[in-house]
């Protein structure tokens, strides 16, 4: 007969479904299956084991006569992390019918099926309950909660959860800082991760990922500066996972060159996503040639490129004008069997689009053996925009209105692209179409840092505590500028308004805003960097252009496509866009 010290060695052996199959059998032979303790560890073996079968841990379930609270549980645990985590969730609420009581346990496999389902609502279900059981002191329990409160979008309830913690763990604060980068307050999670270590509390890998995050989001270079001395203090840089998220902090902050010294510099194993995240960055930076050279170099040193990183590449080829380079490269990638997707297809004809070739990216897109989809046809509707091609402006947006797009930004670029031309009379019918489709812009908003602390601007703003110099340094810049020849870019603006209202709607758009209160509150020479949530539009890159000139300064903006750094009159992106 098989001790229970020999059962449980056995169970940590079982690496076939087959052997969980003979240890049931002889639980069942020996008359032990209705009351044995490893029953129940059986049971989670087959639930959550690579090798294990749920299906089957279900016909295990139904032949126990009274199943225990850790019976349920296993299952429990199983259906969490299964394809269909709905299925915890009813699971869950059979057992809150049945004889045996719930624990803490059962509260938290279940809400980490309500995280992985996004179901809110049954997770303030459960919140409710778990606080009906007792069980509010239990920190992994409220941790799993806040988590799933932050993976379903409620931040508020999430922070809630948070502060009401008699105790918290490393685990409660890595949830909240990471919900709250993940979610819509990277600032929060900034200022989270101050206090964490200001409460005497060691960040670990967890921990400094998600402050990366954020600051990648906000382009918070000091922060990132700090928490990249931390991980290198504390040696958490021997995790390369650490590691790619410094490359991609700095890079987002517009230092590809520090992001390339982290890259060179690291004593972990570089892994696939480590190179894909260097040429990413050399991409969004506008350096499509040292892209292209790490490319050839990662095949050097044995790693084989994936459909990331021929994506990224295309991508650099289109930041960086390579049009012959990027072609040459998307038939070389359709020669390495590489298998293509939307994005593929999309990049390429973006950069076709942009460089004038429409015809050639229509081409592109008819020999697709997949459908296109909204953002290719939003890339050959910009390119339209750039070149004035009418024509096919008209028939990607048809398409986008067929695919059910209702981006307030495809409707600007066809208006803009009708605007151009000076057809009003087609402005007006877009717009019409925006109002009765009850289409809204998105509102343009920038971020700067200044000091280490993070300054938003919307369009027009007029709440910051130093509007009244930043309104009078536009005017000021305003004044400048004419004398190297700028003339506003009042063709794409409303015409039914006044040549001076035009005027003062472009004057005021944020990153303007941003740029101004960087040179009134940095010295002299100092890097200006901004952070757009939409494209830079036209006006305000040829005005920061003639600003880095007059005032002698770099400002680098980030806006949702790529980088621009506005260096002596020059842009980064050699206006190829």
């Amino acid at each position: 007969m098989i001790a229970q010290y020999q059962l449980d060695s056995l169970l940590q052996k079982c690496s076939s479904l087959i052997s969980m199959k003979q240890l049931q059998a002889h639980l069942i032979t020996t008359g032990k299956f209705q009351f044995h303790p490893s029953r129940s560890k059986l049971l989670e073996l087959c639930s959550i084991s690579p090798a294990g079968d749920l299906s089957f841990a279900g016909q295990i379930f139904r032949r126990i006569q009274c199943p225990s609270t850790n019976d349920w549980n296993a299952v429990l645990r199983g259906l969490a992390q299964s394809p269909e985590p709905m299925q915890a969730l009813s699971w869950y609420r059979a057992m809150s019918r049945s004889p045996q009581k719930v624990d803490a346990l059962t509260c938290s496999f279940a809400l980490k099926g309500c995280a992985r389902a996004l179901a809110f609502s049954e997770a303030t279900q459960i919140h409710s309950q778990l606080l009906r059981f007792g069980f509010e002191a239990d920190v992994l329990l409220l941790t799993t909660l806040l988590d799933v409160y932050a993976k379903t979008g409620d931040l508020d309830a999430a922070h809630k959860v948070f502060d009401n913690m008699r105790k918290r763990d490393i685990a409660s604060w890595n949830a909240m800082i990471s919900g709250l980068a993940q979610g819509s307050r990277p600032n929060e999670a900034i200022a989270l991760f101050n206090r964490m270590k200001d409460e005497g509390w060691r960040p670990n890998e967890v921990t400094v990922l998600g402050a990366l995050s954020a600051c990648s989001q906000l382009g918070a270079l000091k922060h990132g500066q700090i928490i990249h001395a931390y991980v290198v203090d504390e040696k958490l840089d021997t995790n390369v996972i650490v590691c790619n998220a410094v490359i991609d902090m700095y890079a987002k902050c517009g230092f590809v060159d520090k992001a390339y010294s982290v890259f060179v510099s690291m004593s972990c194993k570089k892994s696939l996503v480590t190179w894909n995240t260097m040429i990413m960055a050399l991409a969004m930076n506008g350096d499509g040639n040292k892209a292209l050279e790490l490319l050839d170099k990662m095949a050097v040193d044995g790693v084989v490129p994936d459909a990331v990183s021929y994506l990224a590449a295309l991508c650099a080829c289109n930041h960086a004008g390579l049009v012959e380079e990027g072609v040459r490269l998307f038939d070389m990638m359709k020669g390495y069997g590489v298998k293509l997707n939307v994005k593929h297809y999309g990049s390429v004809v973006d950069l076709l689009g942009r460089a004038g070739r429409i015809k050639e990216a229509c081409d592109i897109i008819n020999s697709m053996p997949m459908v296109p989809d909204v953002v290719l046809w939003q890339s050959l509707l910009g390119a339209c925009k750039i070149h004035g091609n009418v024509e096919v402006a008209e028939m990607a947006s048809r398409k986008l209105v067929e695919m059910g797009s209702n981006n307030c930004g495809d409707f600007v670029l066809l208006s803009n692209v009708y605007a151009a031309q000076q057809r009003w009379y087609d402005v007006g019918r877009v717009r019409e179409a925006m109002k009765i489709r009850d289409v809204r812009k998105v509102p343009g908003f920038s971020y700067t840092e200044i000091d280490g602390r993070i300054h938003k601007f919307v369009n027009a703003d007029h709440s910051h505590s130093s509007s009244k110099e930043i309104y009078a340094k536009l005017d000021e810049i305003k004044f400048r500028i004419k004398a190297y020849g700028y003339a506003a870019e009042t063709n794409l603006v409303l015409h039914d308004i006044g040549e001076e209202d035009k005027e003062n709607a472009l004057n005021y758009h944020s990153e303007k805003l941003a740029v101004a209160f960087g040179l009134i509150s940095t010295g002299d020479g100092t890097p200006i960097q901004v952070i757009k949530n939409l494209r830079i539009c036209v006006d305000c890159h040829a005005v920061i252009k003639i600003i880095s000139t007059v005032y002698k300064r770099e400002i680098i903006v980030r806006d949702r496509a790529r980088f621009h750094r506005f260096k002596e009159g020059v842009c980064s992106c050699r206006d190829y866009w």
